[in-house]
């Protein structure tokens, strides 16, 4: 999704070569058509050749990845996933840390 997020469009053959430790030719095609199947990407042919794109825009594939991601690896919890990133701290600058504590005491103020 980042190559056809970066790129706007893209042959299965520019997708493999714009990814770094590439999987094989085969296994970005099979990913690209589950992708497909998932309605995140779509198709035109362009004579022997299919051009992908993103159907959705990147924040909702964020989203969408990030809510996987936390039902998937931290049981749901957001308070899990906020230590385990705090338990990574010399990962995250000052600055991050600020930030993210400005938007815990936001979201306390609007009572989310």
């Amino acid at each position: 999704m980042d190559v056809l997020f970066r790129m706007g469009q893209a042959t299965a053959a520019e997708v493999e070569g714009a990814l770094s430790d590439a999987p094989s030719y085969s296994a970005v095609r099979t990913l690209l058509r589950i992708l497909e199947e998932k309605g995140h990407i779509s198709h035109e042919s362009d004579g022997a050749r299919y051009v992908y794109k993103a159907k959705v825009a990147k924040e909702a594939a964020g989203n969408s990845a990030l809510s996987h991601l936390v039902k998937t690896f931290f049981e749901g919890s957001a308070a899990k996933v906020v230590s385990a990133l705090v338990d990574h701290g010399s990962r995250l600058t000052k600055e991050e840390l600020d930030e993210i504590a400005r938007l815990i005491a936001r979201a306390r103020k609007e009572g989310k």
